[in-house]
């Protein structure tokens, strides 16, 4: 990887951890320049319209590497509701071995903080929630279930998931997102027998 490439990635992993730790309005490009070790030439090279251009970089990241995991995961089991527990499971892991502070859940600045500041932000913060339900969906349709109960067990999926997960950081427990995972994993399987 080249060294500018370095310093973009650096710029963003260091702005997405200081954007879920502190929030978006607590975090200065100062800051972000600072720890990332980063010269200040670079994040305005990389991201010249400033802090909101960033934080839009890192909704499309962590969105591009959930969406990722997704489809790995869904990949690997026979039904959907195998990979959705799956996937959960794997959330409250990564979640607890993080201790709870290094785990960059999409939910907690993005869609709450900053799509009430940014029209951009808020966007982007539907299209992400939006495309992970729209991958739920389709695994759903693809296990036989009808187009409209697929979307609205997704959303279900989806909802339910983002909850837990704030319950689990807040206790740094990963119980709720475990219950989460077998809940919903019913939830699919039931809807995959009504087909």
């Amino acid at each position: 990887m080249s060294e500018k490439s370095n310093a973009r990635d650096l710029i963003i992993g260091t702005a997405a951890r200081l954007f879920f730790s502190q929030g978006y309005h607590a975090t200065g490009l100062n800051q972000i320049i600072k720890e990332s070790n980063t010269p200040k030439g670079s994040l305005y090279h990389y991201f010249p319209q400033g802090k909101e251009e960033l934080a839009l970089e890192c909704i499309q990241t962590t969105n591009a590497y959930v969406l990722q995991k997704f489809q790995e995961t869904f990949q690997s089991y026979e039904t959907t509701s195998e990979g959705i527990r799956q996937f959960i499971y794997e959330t409250a892991n990564e979640a607890e071995a993080s201790g709870y502070t290094g785990f960059y859940p999409f939910s907690f600045w993005a869609a709450v903080e900053t799509s009430c500041i940014s029209q951009q932000l808020r966007a982007a913060s539907q299209d992400v929630f939006a495309g992970w339900q729209e991958v739920i969906a389709c695994h759903l349709i693809q296990d036989g279930i009808g187009e409209e109960r697929a979307r609205e067990t997704a959303m279900l999926v989806v909802s339910l998931m983002e909850g837990a997960l704030i319950i689990s950081l807040t206790n740094q427990d990963k119980q709720p997102l475990l219950t989460a995972a077998d809940y919903l994993s019913v939830v699919a399987k039931n809807a995959e027998q009504k087909q």
